[in-house]
């Protein structure tokens, strides 16, 4: 068994369980049949209860999410919401002004310095100086 990759992962960073995955039927005393994603088409469905262990709801592991809009290509347009701040960073003999922008479908923990200049030539109603 060494250097198999069990589902998609080698090495000691592999997760110890993957899941949660819906339980089909019970195909024995002992084994049960998983409805698995796509991505592990290539492992098979059925698990002996040792290789199982029982999922506790937990309000924390929902995901709440906004849908996005695609368009054509199945991709979506960045855009900027708010500028959180302002800095200055100084080189060895330059300065290079960046700001902190909050994107529209991104997190506030998601936030990403840019520089001023690029900002503020996509955005300049953002800049009422």
């Amino acid at each position: 068994m060494k250097g198999v990759l069990r589902f998609g992962k080698k090495g000691k960073l592999n997760p110890w369980f993957n899941g949660p995955f819906e339980i089909l039927e019970q195909i024995g005393p002992v084994a049960y049949l998983l409805v698995l994603p796509p991505s592990l088409s290539a492992v098979h469905n059925d698990f002996h209860v040792s290789m199982l262990r029982m999922y506790v709801a937990d309000s924390s592991h929902v995901v709440n999410y906004e849908p996005l809009h695609l368009n054509e290509k199945l991709s979506y347009e960045e855009k900027l919401i708010q500028i959180l701040s302002k800095e200055v960073k100084v080189l060895h003999n330059k300065e290079i002004a960046l700001v902190k922008v909050l994107w529209q479908n991104h997190q506030f923990e998601e936030a990403t310095w840019e520089r001023e200049d690029d900002v503020r030539a996509y955005y300049p109603e953002l800049f009422q100086d």
